[in-house]
């Protein structure tokens, strides 16, 4: 018999999909009542349902136990699991025997949403019946279509950690930076997690501006500041622009597309590579590049109104986030208008501030921490609103040209639900009349 363990997103996934293939199965969770718990009913997914602290009883007939990603390897079931030596798996793997089309991962710990949806635009782009799935939005084993060409996943280190048989056509880690170490013993173990997926992979593509990744050997490679022949696409600064460049021949200028920042220069070459790689082709694939927006609320560009272009970084609810986002902009504009605030977190805000008050000539506060950033600001126009459509409005009639940003480096509960409803606010506003 089969067990699930978590009753979460993934669990529910996994739990339809042996429905639906007329599995046998049991599924538990420590926690005694689940948000999906109403969702699992309807469906009539409980016939063997276990739910409150971890027994041993769970595991009795079970001969495979599937997991979700958000159960920690330090739980005891996992160390009861591994003593009785039943097959522990991820979602991942599970799909992985059943997928009917190659599959590219994508894992890493900043820019792989990026790159997956990128990568799927682009391959959508071709003609290619494209599936963007994982960590990114659907779960894989509610992906798997028979008509589907390729599947592009964004892995996150928790279910490789979960993984040990998997069959990739190609795979990428963006980059590794200290992240989720309350989860893992040291930020060694952490990198070995992300570093797990090259042996699934038969093309391994290797990001060499990544020091933990320096001297791998990959079947193909791309950088920005250790590009060299090794790499398929060329890059060379131009200005304050960059240029990316195929046998010597001109593909795209940074200034060509709607996303902004070194950062999103390095998402395109990954994706690149892992297209080219793939066989996309190259003029399908930079078509693709030039319309693509980013993520939704991830410095995601909103629209063009009287030549000021309007960006939704609501995500950015720290400072170095929100440094990043004006660190990019000015790259590519000569004058900002930043709207600024929330909750501020407990974290040093003086670098943002000191780049603020260096760079930028324009500053819209709002939420509970406008008093305090409205003392250390000394901006030449500094300006407080009390809703995101007065914000909206104030940034509007601010400027001429230029660009006007949503970062506001704080969290969002005093005035909204969360970061995505701050954002579509945003939106709503910046659209509205326009």
């Amino acid at each position: 018999m089969k067990l699930i363990l978590g009753m979460g997103i993934t669990g529910l996934s996994v739990a339809r999909f042996f429905s639906n293939n007329n599995e046998i199965f049991r599924i538990a969770d420590s926690r005694k009542e689940s948000s999906l718990l109403k969702t699992f009913q309807k469906e009539n997914l409980l016939d063997d349902c276990y739910m409150g602290e971890w027994s041993q009883s769970i595991l009795e007939d079970i001969d495979e136990v599937i997991i979700s990603p958000g159960i920690a390897q330090s739980e005891t079931i996992v160390q009861w699991i591994r003593e009785k030596k039943i097959k522990l798996l991820s979602d991942i793997e599970l799909f992985g025997r059943y997928s009917n089309a190659p599959i590219i991962g994508i894992t890493g710990s900043n820019g792989k949403s990026t790159v997956t949806q990128l990568l799927g635009e682009m391959a959508l782009a071709s003609n290619l019946n494209a599936v963007i799935c994982g960590n990114i939005g659907s779960p894989v084993l509610e992906s798997i279509s028979d008509t589907a060409e390729l599947y592009i996943v964004e892995l996150s280190s928790y279910q490789l950690d979960y993984t040990s048989e998997l069959d990739l056509f190609a795979g990428v880690i963006t980059n590794i930076s200290p992240d989720h170490l309350d989860r893992y013993e040291n930020f060694e173990a952490y990198i070995a997690s992300k570093l797990s997926i090259y042996p699934y992979c038969e093309n391994v593509i290797i990001n060499l501006d990544e020091s933990l990744q320096s001297g791998m050997a990959g079947d193909s490679y791309f950088a920005i500041e250790k590009n060299n022949s090794n790499c398929i696409f060329l890059v060379r600064k131009a200005g304050n622009s960059y240029e990316v460049l195929y046998q010597d021949k001109l593909l795209v200028s940074s200034n060509e597309l709607l996303v902004v920042g070194k950062h999103n220069i390095e998402n395109l070459l990954a994706a690149l590579t892992l297209g080219y790689q793939f066989g996309l082709p190259i003029k399908e694939m930079i078509k693709a590049a030039k319309t693509f927006k980013g993520l939704p609320h991830r410095l995601e560009f909103i629209t063009s109104i009287n030549h000021v272009d309007f960006y939704n970084d609501s995500k950015s609810t720290n400072a170095v986030s929100t440094k990043t986002a004006v660190n990019s902009l000015l790259e590519k504009y000569s004058q900002l208008v930043l709207i600024l605030g929330g909750i501020a977190k407990q974290e040093n805000y003086s670098e943002l501030v000191e780049l603020i008050n260096e760079k930028v000539e324009t500053v819209v506060l709002i939420g509970d921490s406008s008093k305090v950033f409205s003392e250390q600001l000394s901006v030449p126009t500094l300006k407080i609103a009390r809703s995101m459509e007065e914000a909206v409005g104030l940034s509007k009639s601010l400027t001429k040209n230029g660009a006007v940003v949503l970062s506001p480096a704080c969290a969002s509960f005093d005035m909204f639900d969360d970061f995505n409803d701050r954002g579509n606010q945003f939106k709503h506003h910046v659209n509205e009349g326009s």
